[in-house]
């Protein structure tokens, strides 16, 4: 009632002292019938939702997404308008309340506040029913009354403009707010009249990236996101979209609401692409490649890079001279400000002038700043993708000479360290010149306050930029040394990781992790060396101002210059921003050098030759029956030898040719089918190939992924073919027993399958390519002699048939069914033509056969046709039903374990945390060093600086007049010893700041490598097998770094933020506590936004951790297949795949730079509405109420308010993207440990094992709890002293018996004992030192010969080299010219593979333990050096227990015992003799067999 009251007696005011004529043109008048008209709306409003709140609740829900759902054009600029309309309104309603309550009220002024506030609600109204059509209407156009509120408000507010002229041009008197009010009605009536009648709407489809800012719902949370599927909105967005940051709020909002995918995140447009991006940089490095002899400079480089990103460049480069222009217009105008606030007013209207041209100086900033950052971003991005692309694709060409200059480790760094190093050069890359700019403007602003004092200003400012020379040359040294130690550091962590088994097999694994430790104590030493000369670097950046302020003020004293507080406060405010370039200087030459050496190594690289383009002559497959030919060829893996590796070469092999390649160890086997395919660099000669090859190296190359993909290798699946590949590949069973089948993922390298799958997978994609030529490197060796004749008759002898083989192989068994024979010696073939020719014609051969028939005496009293002929009629009418029967169990179990959830795959997706960093990660990171005990003394030293900074500032303000007619309240001499005084100790305060960050990060650091590493080593090796050591090498080296380098000064930065806020907000508060009315509402809003943020932001910036280990890991890969990769032809496929993960990794990285924007030009906008008010009320209130000088000196610290606000909230969400590094670290601090080392309680005896008795019961084994049993009940015992033998078909559980011999896999069931202890019940360390293995992966390390033969240094050279005799390497070695300290390569390339398994028989023979165990020991030897090692081994291990897994029958048939598995049971367990007397026994089958093969009579196979 009293409102209405009020409102009767107002009209009345009015209508009674204004006639019927002059109502409408009396501004006070008109304000009552405009807040009349905006309550009839409100009111409006208030009903028609009501309405359509009881409609709805009648209605019930109705299905929303059998449609297609429309949208109105530009209605998110209508949402923002309206709603930032309100907000307008609300600060002048508040602004005029102020200014009346100090100046006195009046009848019009109420009206006026009535008028505001009205129309505050009204338009608030407008908002929320806007946006609730918006997000849940179908129609197509703004509601009627929507519309003609638009139009009936502009007229109204064109009307209310031309009143408020006429009145002011009669009575020339106005009030401010009415002027303001009605302007920006008219501008806003206009707008929103364009929106609701001359724009069309559109018809889009809903998706869940077209949804309202902040309210919008997810239409329907059960439909897969289909982001991966669209491009970003910023290829298609409107300007008014670009420059806010509109464009990439759909995600946000999408993040709020749900956790992100990588498939919620959209592609990248065409540009942005590395489809896009790399064939420009490529077309233009190879066009300048050729004019320089195929030479990358670094200046070419530089080039194509620029013309890549050329755009960006620019359009940074025009952002960049905005934000610089903008950013000195405060320091300018501050002494102008203060003179107003003194009284010294030049023309009318001063104030709104100066306020208006701060607040759009600050937007021009805040805007160019923005976009600045973004673009520069993004060119980064670009640059990144296509040298990225371009390494790739130089590792994919690369010659084998080049090769050996580079570990794969290396190459792999040029992508993973000098190419992000070059995409993140464009944060500086428009510094040299900005500063120059810079500087110059603050020099035009000094000389303009201070006259002469400002050449002082500059002689200090360059003193500063000088003593920051040293300092940056020694950051740029330290880090060139850190850079070099961590390089060396993640090439050993990549070696052991890749070695890990063996590292365990042999108890290496803590010597190993000390290697690494020493290592990385080198690169501590560097870092912190970095680490403390970058908190002197901190110290300068925040006493350069200080000491310039000093050296300024001091000259004008000297000479006489009078100082005001307002040039003072200009001068303040020019040396704050002048920080910023004398800080960046160092930064920015330290990062052009290091760019520069990124640029310098990336240039090398593509420099280094590639393989020869013309060293295979192509012949079309229609002209021409010779399949393959090489005419006089030589051939070298050096160039530069004078004796090549392979010479005087000649050979023919027409189609459909099988061609046997056989030799001793290291005669050039393998290089003649690397000649071949074109991989060793010709000398001379000629090589012609007709039609598709196919290559299966000696080494098996599988990839991470399913075993399918393996085997299809990118061709279309052809049901049929398949499975008679599978069949001829004896492939079938094994994938009967993994649950998943053919989709089971196959771990890095194929670490989770056996030695024989991975050969025979190899096969199976070789045959599967029905290629015209087939090269095989010896890849019957790693399976067993049942399976090996198998994959000859039905792949070389079967499918192959009518295709050109050329097979190397060891066994001679196989060599008569070739229609030639090669044989290989010292890189010549000596002999060459049918098996019976050669056998007759030369000694070389018949060395090899000799060999051969010398292994087979064992076998003089078996009756090989007898038991063929018996073999025939079981197999028959026994094998039969027992394969069946098997083979339906597992087809049963199959069909069970393929239900199961993904999660029985070995191999699992990275683990990612998801949702709000606990704030337990923060703290275990805060209290990580010395318990968190320093942390309150960082924060007292900066709030300690804080106090003294302003309180330096704040006494210049004061002891200063404001004009040179006004007595300065102190003398010269006391105002500047005073200001010196104060900054000083201000200076002090952040040195003892940046050293105690410095020592917290250093000390935390260390601490987090430490744990993680040690548990990393302490892993069991499943935890390896399910996990690619690319995931591992992530958080070693990027998340690593990241809290090396970054990580303490982030969280610091974030706190002292926070105190520098409230500084400002208590400097501002002095003069104007009412500044709170709007910086409390702020404030929440920012909170609320960047709550609102950070959940995208948090999961874009967890993706990006995620998707580049692939990026990574695909290289690698790719490094170390690239030979059968090209022998495919494949190269374009996997350029693809490539391309794939590249722009994988850069979607959440573009994503997450564009969202950072979004959010700091919000922060931006919002601290500018504080700073605007604060400005606006100094203007409003009356002269001599506060201070000039200290109004100037708020108005000098509200100039870096917009900046320290969004600093606060910008820092927040970085410290919350970085933290992700600390948690995925603390990830792989708490992996399960394997038992211990040493069990001290229960150590065995020094000379343990004294007798080598190996005691095994019930023993049952599996992988994982989810996985089936490999081992199903074994029980039996190994003699001590005795020779056993362990056979078996593959994937049979041979090598699964070994690993929990050595404890790799603990049983499920069962015991283990060795001489009557219990190996469960002892330490790992004291199990595995004292048995000793040769694996079936024979592993050398880079180094030196000595160091792989004793990596613990616990031998003597005498030793040594006695071992080398033992094992045939001693000669080899003694040719070398380094001797025993001849470097061995990555993995021991350099070495073949048989040097290779005779380097670890050297090993054991050092080693001399009780128990052996011989894991295929011999499978990559011919079978003269296998006898040597049999000899060898029975002469030096005569008492010891030596266990042997052998697919070859010659090496365990002189055991004394055999051990005969199937399917994870013990089949037979005897005597070689007993179980060769009864014919039914498995083992004489398979004697049966190996003898009726290898036997001198090879009609049979060679027909068959």
């Amino acid at each position: 009632m009293g409102i209405m009251s009020a409102s009767r007696s107002l009209s009345a005011l009015f209508f009674s002292e204004t006639t019927a004529g002059d109502i409408f043109l009396n501004p006070i008048s008109l304000r009552f019938f405009t807040a009349s008209l905006h309550l009839i709306l409100l009111a409006i409003v208030i009903i028609s939702w009501l309405c359509n709140k009881f409609r709805g609740r009648r209605e019930g829900f109705r299905k929303q997404h059998d449609v297609e759902n429309t949208t109105v054009s530009y209605y998110k600029p209508t949402l923002f308008s309206t709603l930032g309309f309100s907000f307008y309104n609300i600060i002048l309603c508040l602004m005029s309340l102020f200014y009346w309550y100090r100046n006195g009220w009046s009848d019009e002024k109420i009206v006026i506040s009535l008028d505001l506030g009205v129309r505050v609600l009204a338009w608030l109204s407008v908002y929320f029913s806007l946006q609730r059509h918006f997000s849940n209407s179908r129609e197509a156009i703004y509601a009627i009354v929507l519309r003609i509120w638009f139009g009936a408000f502009f007229f109204l507010s064109c009307y209310c403009l031309v009143v408020d002229f006429l009145y002011y041009r009669n009575s020339q008197r106005l009030s401010a707010p009415l002027w303001a009010s009605d302007v920006v009605s008219t501008m806003m009536g206009l707008i929103l009249s364009c929106f609701g009648f001359l724009w069309k709407n559109r018809r889009i489809e809903t998706t869940t990236l077209q949804e309202p800012l902040l309210n919008g719902d997810i239409r329907d949370s059960r439909k897969p996101s289909k982001g991966d599927e669209s491009v970003t909105p910023y290829a298609n967005a409107g300007i008014f979209s670009l420059f806010t940051f509109s464009w990439i709020g759909p995600l946000i909002a999408l993040g709020y609401k749900k956790t992100l995918n990588l498939e919620d995140v959209p592609q990248l447009a065409s540009c942005d692409s590395v489809r896009g991006a790399y064939p420009i940089l490529n077309e233009k490095l190879e066009s300048y490649s050729r004019q320089s002899n195929n030479k990358v400079t670094t200046m070419m480089l530089v080039k194509g890079l620029i013309l890549t990103t050329w755009r960006d460049i620019v359009l940074s480069a025009f952002y960049v001279l905005v934000y610089t222009l903008a950013s000195y217009v405060g320091p300018f105008l501050i002494d102008n400000f203060v003179q107003y606030l003194s009284g010294r007013r030049t023309y009318k209207y001063e104030g709104y002038v100066l306020v208006s041209t701060f607040f759009v100086a600050k937007m021009f900033e805040c805007l160019a700043q923005r976009h600045w950052f973004f673009k520069v971003q993004q060119a980064g991005y670009r640059a990144r993708a296509a040298l990225v692309a371009k390494i790739y694709n130089k590792g994919l060409t690369i010659s084998s000479l080049s090769k050996k200059g580079h570990t794969s480790g290396e190459i792999i760094n040029f992508m993973s360290v000098d190419a992000e190093r070059i995409g993140d050069f464009g944060w500086y890359m428009h510094d040299p010149w900005m500063v120059i700019i810079q500087v110059a403007l603050a020099l035009v602003i000094l000389y303009n306050d201070l006259g002469l004092a400002a050449v002082a200003a500059l002689v200090a400012t360059v003193l500063v930029m000088l003593a920051n020379y040293p300092l940056g040359s020694l950051q740029e040294k330290y880090q060139d040394g850190l850079m070099k130690s961590k390089d060396t550091r993640m090439k050993a962590t990549s070696e052991v990781l890749r070695n890990m088994r063996i590292l365990k097999l042999q108890a290496w694994e803590l010597k190993f992790l000390d290697k690494i430790l020493e290592l990385r104590k080198v690169e501590t030493g560097w870092l912190r060396k970095y680490l403390y000369t970058g908190s002197l670097t901190t110290f300068v950046f925040w006493g350069a101002p200080i000491f310039v302020s000093v050296v300024t003020f001091g000259t004008c004293m000297l000479i006489g210059i009078p100082l005001e507080s307002g040039k003072i406060l200009s001068a303040l405010a020019t040396f704050r921003i002048l920080q910023e370039p004398i800080y960046n200087l160092p930064d920015t030459i330290s990062m052009m050098v290091q760019t520069k050496v990124s640029l310098d190594r990336i240039a090398s690289f593509l420099s280094l030759d590639d393989l020869q383009p013309d060293a295979i002559e192509r012949i079309p497959f229609s002209d021409s029956d010779m399949a393959l030919e090489v005419i006089n060829g030589n051939f070298s893996w050096d160039v530069s030898s004078p004796s090549p590796t392979l010479k005087d070469i000649n050979l023919r092999a027409s189609r459909g040719m099988r061609v046997a390649v056989c030799g001793t160890v290291g005669s050039g086997k393998s290089s003649l089918l690397s000649c071949i395919l074109g991989e060793m660099p010709k000398l001379s000669g000629d090589i012609r190939l007709s039609g598709t090859k196919a290559y299966v190296p000696q080494t098996p190359w599988i990839q991470s992924g399913k075993i399918v993909d393996n085997i299809l290798f990118g061709k279309e699946m052809v049901r049929r073919r398949y499975d008679l590949v599978l069949e001829a590949c004896s492939l079938k069973k094994d994938l009967e027993i993994l649950s998943f089948g053919d989709q089971t993922v196959v771990g890095e390298r194929g670490i989770n399958l056996s030695g024989g799958q991975k050969q025979r997978i190899q096969i199976a994609r070789a045959l599967y390519q029905d290629a015209d030529i087939y090269l095989f490197d010896d890849p019957f060796s790693a399976v067993d002699a049942h399976t090996g004749t198998h994959l000859f008759n039905e792949c070389i002898l079967g499918l192959l048939n009518s295709k050109t083989v050329i097979y190397v192989t060891h066994q001679v068994e196989f060599l008569p069914a070739a229609d030639l024979i090669l044989v290989m010696k010292d890189g010549v073939i000596k002999q060459g033509g049918k098996y019976n020719d050669i056998l007759k014609s030369g000694s070389d051969f018949m060395e090899l056969v000799g060999a051969h028939e010398e292994a087979l005496q064992a076998f003089d009293t078996i009756d090989v046709k007898t038991s063929r002929s018996e073999d025939k009629d079981r197999n028959s009418l026994n094998s039969k039903p027992v394969l069946e029967k098997q083979e339906s169990r597992n087809g049963r179990n199959d069909q069970v374990d393929l239900n199961e959830e993904i999660l029985a795959q070995l191999v699992q997706e990275e683990e990612r945390e998801k949702g709000n960093v606990g704030l337990s990660v923060y703290w275990k990171y805060i209290t990580t060093a010395y318990g968190g005990f320093l942390v309150p003394f960082a924060l007292l030293a900066q709030i300690l600086f804080q106090v003294l900074q302003i309180g330096s500032n704040y006494w210049m303000a004061w002891a200063t007049p404001v004009s040179k007619d006004m007595a300065a309240p102190v003398g010269g001499s006391t105002l500047i010893l005073v200001y010196v005084a104060l900054s000083i100790g201000s200076s002090f305060c952040i040195l003892g700041r940046s050293l105690v960050v410095v020592t917290i990060g250093y000390t935390t650091a260390n601490m987090l490598f430490n744990n993680m590493h040690l548990c990393i080593f302490r892993a069991p090796m499943s935890f390896f097998d399910a996990t690619p050591s690319g995931r591992i090498l992530n958080r070693a080296s990027t998340d690593q770094s990241t809290v090396d380098l970054n990580m303490a000064s982030i969280v610091a930065l974030f706190a002292f933020a926070i105190i520098q806020l409230l500084g400002i907000i208590a400097v501002m508060s002095q003069i104007a506590w009412q500044v709170f009315v709007v910086f409390i509402p702020v404030i929440a809003i920012c909170i609320l936004l960047q709550r609102y943020y950070i959940a995208a932001a948090r999961e874009l910036a967890r993706l990006c951790g995620v998707c580049k280990a692939p990026v990574i890991q695909h290289f690698s890969e790719t490094l170390s297949g690239s030979s059968t990769i090209r022998s495919f032809d494949q190269e374009h496929r996997f350029r693809d795949i490539n391309m794939t993960l590249i722009d994988a990794y850069s979607r959440p990285k573009f994503h997450t730079s564009a969202a950072m924007e979004w959010l700091c030009l919000r922060l931006d906008v919002l601290s500018l509405v504080t700073f605007a008010f604060s400005l606006i009320f100094l203007i409003l209130i009356p002269e001599g109420t506060i201070d000039p000088s200290i109004a100037g000196l708020a108005v000098t610290y509200g100039l870096n308010l917009n900046m320290l606000q969004a600093w606060v909230v910008w820092n927040l969400c970085t410290m919350e993207n970085r933290i992700i590094s600390v948690e995925r670290i603390l990830q792989y601090t708490s992996i399960p440990a394997e038992p211990p080392l040493v069990v001290e309680s229960n150590r065995p005896e020094s000379h343990w094992p004294a007798h080598g008795e190996v005691a095994i019961k019930d023993l049952q084994v599996q992988y994982a709890p989810h996985l089936p049993y490999v081992l199903r009940g074994l029980t039996c015992t190994f003699f001590g002293g005795k020779r056993t033998g362990i056979v078996g078909r593959t994937g049979s559980g041979k090598s699964t018996l070994i690993q929990t011999l050595f404890r790799i896999v603990e049983p499920a069931v069962g015991e283990i004992l060795i001489d009557g202890i219990n190996i469960l019940s002892i330490g790992l360390h004291d199990l595995r030192s004292r048995l000793s293995i040769i694996p079936q992966d024979p592993t050398m390390f880079e180094g030196t010969v000595r160091s792989n033969l004793d990596p613990l240094e616990e031998y003597s050279d005498e030793q040594i080299w006695e071992a080398l005799d033992k094992c045939q390497l001693g000669d080899e070695v003694r040719k070398k010219p380094g001797k025993l300290d001849s470097a061995v390569s990555e993995n021991g390339e350099n070495w073949s593979v048989g040097q290779r398994q005779l380097v670890c028989l050297g090993r054991v023979l050092l080693k001399k333990s009780k128990v052996l165990v011989l894991d295929e020991a011999t499978a990559s030897v011919d079978t003269a050096t296998d006898n040597l090692i049999q000899q060898t081994l029975k002469q030096h291990f005569a008492d010891s227990t030596v266990i042997t897994i052998a697919h070859r029958i010659t090496s365990v048939i002189d055991s004394d015992m055999v051990l005969l598995l199937a399917n994870g049971l013990l089949a037979e367990y005897d005597t070689p003799e007993k179980l060769l007397a009864d014919k039914s026994s498995s083992f004489s089958k398979l004697v049966a067999e190996y003898a009726m093969r290898s036997s001198s009579s090879f009609e049979d196979l060679s027909n068959a």
